[in-house]
């Protein structure tokens, strides 16, 4: 995708922490958007959809692309550019000793992550980013289709 970087913004959700969860991400390059999104009516954590959503997208890219990718979450933002890199020597544990919580998408995040060239970028959330809001949407999107698909009605969630 040559040195044009590839700008991904991602966001997740979840109602009644923990809850049903979903996950968004916009990816754009020049003038191409691609948007994508899901969930899953089990409980899950606002964290772990938070990860969920650039793996996801880090996936999607069919090469290695040069990404600056964007999130308002500074759980993920720091674990993958400060903490992994313990976690690994450490056997995937924390400085207390004790397993790092999310491990399995700790790694799925390092394992997108080292076929590109990512930046990381935090942005506020729910700060009237246009990008950053766009991605919330399709995270409460992905949440509300997979409540859907399991029958249930997302107006009960609320």
């Amino acid at each position: 995708m040559g040195d044009t970087p590839v700008e991904i913004y991602t966001d997740g959700a979840c109602w009644r922490n923990p809850g049903p969860g979903g996950w968004g991400a916009l990816l754009r390059h020049g003038v191409h958007e691609k948007t994508l999104c899901g969930g899953q009516a089990e409980e899950t954590t606002n964290n772990r959809m938070e990860l969920t959503a650039p793996i996801e997208a880090l996936n999607h890219l069919k090469r290695p692309s040069v990404v600056a990718l964007y999130t308002d979450s500074t759980y993920v933002r720091n674990g993958i550019t400060k903490w992994v890199v313990n976690w690994k020597r450490n056997g995937w544990l924390t400085t207390a000793k004790q397993p790092v919580k999310n491990e399995d998408l700790w790694r799925g995040l390092d394992e997108a992550t080292a076929r590109h060239t990512v930046t990381w970028h935090w942005v506020k959330g729910h700060a009237g980013h246009p990008d950053n809001e766009r991605a919330d949407q399709l995270a409460l999107a992905g949440l509300e289709d997979a409540l859907r698909a399991a029958g249930l009605d997302p107006a009960t969630y609320r």
